[in-house]
């Protein structure tokens, strides 16, 4: 396997002159940590990696001093710990002055090398090594960040096109005014439609959609059946669709136990319980939980559902359009991009307000999501929800039209 490590850095100097989309999220660290990129597989992970080791180059570093190691490449399989040691120890023999100058090692896909933090944590106390890792579970992860890499690392989360970057920002803002909205509508719209996986911006609709499927069944089959050991795969699928088809919408597991044991399929509570942790560890989908000082009816009440991407709820939609959903789905993913803590909330007269969301700064917010205002009904609905929100909770709130949203855009 050393023998390979020729090859990669051929490969490597290919992948340095890659034109790729500038990016929002940058994998920016204190040369003292060790960057770790987490998110869904095809969003973009890998770039990032790329993109900071094209910014190396550009800043004098030798191209010789940076390994890449994607440990999902079935030429490094069966790996394990012994034998990714080895690699390393190739990558200095390949290039002896690297034991005289700073390396930088990016591993691509960290996760799926076993007791891999081990590995991790030796090179970064024992070598003079930068390293940048992605990652396709979040608890796995968190949970190594946690312990054995605290105080060494920064973990990034790396999330699908926002709307601004799939109109190709940064760069010159839509005019202001009505102009602007009315050009910024349909492409709102069409971004409803497509999401912001990178690879399918602009493709046919027929071949978006495919491509989207399969994302899906990659990330059921090896993040949560191969992953986790599953066994019942017609359950991890169906429960996949259930969730996609449901965005913005309470799930209660219990009612959805009792749905499954009345037409004849045999699943525990529990199993449910655990394949929902297991799409969010995934990143495929996200539950949201009620807003409440009580700990037992936060664990009592359902979740909200969202998914990491707009597009694959319209991948897998059934009849109409459901722009609503997905525009609340956008809003709840645009919170996560600013770090925010979520839940929604119910009035004491079971009214309900989409997102009770907290910033990093600590300010709190009620945020109502409404996609068609032409309804005065809907409108007197929402707002009545959020009037009552800010009396009980005493927090500031709005609602968040299209219109709000795309007038956000343009500032």
């Amino acid at each position: 396997m050393s023998s390979l490590i020729p090859t990669l850095m051929e490969e490597n100097h290919a992948r340095l002159g890659r034109n790729l989309v500038s990016r929002h999220t940058r994998l920016d660290t204190p040369a003292d940590r060790i960057g770790v990129a987490i998110g869904m597989r095809r969003t973009g992970k890998t770039c990032l990696l790329i993109q900071a080791m094209q910014g190396l180059v550009a800043e004098g570093v030798p191209e010789e001093s940076i390994l890449f190691l994607n440990f999902e490449d079935d030429r490094l399989q069966p790996l394990d710990l012994e034998g990714a040691a080895r690699l390393v120890d190739a990558f200095y023999a390949w290039a002896p002055e690297n034991h005289e100058r700073q390396t930088f090692v990016c591993l691509d896909e960290v996760h799926a090398l076993p007791e891999w933090s081990r590995l991790v944590r030796r090179l970064h106390d024992t070598r003079r090594m930068r390293l940048f890792l992605t990652g396709s579970s979040a608890k796995l992860l968190s949970r190594e960040i946690a312990t054995e890499l605290r105080g060494r690392s920064l973990a990034t989360e790396v999330w699908p096109y926002s709307f601004s970057e799939w109109m190709g920002a940064p760069g010159p803002r839509p005019p202001h005014g009505q102009r602007a909205l009315d050009q910024l509508r349909p492409r709102l719209v069409a971004y409803l439609d497509e999401g912001g996986f990178p690879e399918v911006k602009g493709l046919e609709p027929a071949l978006r959609l495919r491509l989207l499927q399969d994302y899906v069944d990659v990330v059921v089959f090896r993040d949560v059946v191969e992953r986790h050991g599953i066994s019942n795969l017609p359950l991890a699928r169906f429960l996949t669709r259930t969730l996609l088809r449901n965005v913005g919408r309470s799930l209660s597991l219990t009612r959805l136990h009792n749905d499954l044991r009345s037409q004849g399929r045999k699943v525990s509570k529990d199993s449910l319980f655990e394949y929902m942790d297991y799409f969010e560890d995934a990143f495929l989908s996200f539950g949201v939980p009620l807003h409440e000082a009580s700990t037992r009816k936060v664990e009592n009440a359902p979740r909200k559902v969202y998914a990491i991407d707009p597009g694959l709820v319209a991948a897998f939609r059934i009849g109409g359009q459901d722009l609503g959903q997905r525009f609340e789905n956008l809003v709840y993913l645009d919170l996560r991009r600013q770090g925010c803590e979520i839940a929604y909330y119910l009035t004491r007269s079971r009214r309900e307000v989409d997102f009770v969301a907290r910033y990093p700064d600590g300010r709190q917010e009620l945020i109502q999501v409404c996609w068609d205002t032409s309804d005065p009904a809907t409108m007197e609905r929402e707002t009545t929800a959020l009037v009552e929100a800010r009396e009980e909770l005493g927090m500031d709130g709005r609602i968040l039209t299209m219109e709000a949203y795309l007038e956000g855009v343009t500032r």
